[in-house]
């Protein structure tokens, strides 16, 4: 009787260290495949608001002309907020050129939206250019036509929005990263696969 108890008692330990090993190794599966995809420099991605249109409010091309993000249905599209008074966007802005170098085409493109104001947007077009990002066409936002920035959800700058060939929303990072990282070009490759 011993003996068996003996038995019973290894076999109730053994299950209960391979259930703890399974729910330790296995855990919840991302429910967006492209999670499993946020590493690294980019692990900060939201999903939260997948699917979501991207905003209809205009921005400004360098000329004052409006322009929408509607402008580049059929093309996967990641926005940057930025402006020339934040340390962490300019830091970041090389790296968006690099990857608009690297990725940027018929199929995806890097679109940076400054939110300077409207006496520093020549500023602002000018340091674009200086910060390596001059392949990344100019656009704005001045605080007296913010509408884009507060119908896309932007808290903060820099804040950068991928979205679907479709306008809908892929994924957000609020903060910098750095886009020229083989996590982050990965990730766009994935997307792009899609």
């Amino acid at each position: 009787m011993t003996r068996l108890a003996y038995i019973a008692l290894f076999l109730v330990g053994l299950i209960a260290i391979v259930y703890a090993l399974m729910s330790a190794g296995g855990g919840k599966p991302p429910e967006n495949r492209l999670e499993a995809f946020a590493t690294g420099e980019i692990e900060k991605l939201d999903f939260a608001n997948v699917g979501t249109p991207a905003a209809e409010a205009p921005f400004y091309q360098e000329d004052g002309s409006p322009g929408t993000l509607a402008d580049y249905q059929g093309k996967v599209i990641l926005v940057n907020f930025w402006a020339t008074w934040c340390a962490p966007c300019e830091k970041e802005m090389p790296s968006l050129g690099a990857l608009q170098t690297a990725r940027g085409g018929d199929r995806f493109e890097v679109v940076a939206i400054s939110v300077d104001s409207e006496e520093d947007r020549a500023y602002a077009a000018q340091r674009l250019g200086e910060l390596g990002a001059s392949n990344i066409a100019f656009h704005s936002a001045t605080p007296e036509q913010y509408e884009i920035v507060y119908d896309s959800g932007v808290q903060g700058f820099p804040t950068t929005i991928l979205y679907d060939a479709a306008g809908a929303e892929i994924a957000r990072l609020a903060g910098d990263a750095d886009w020229s990282s083989i996590e982050a070009v990965g990730f766009i490759d994935a997307l792009l696969k899609q």
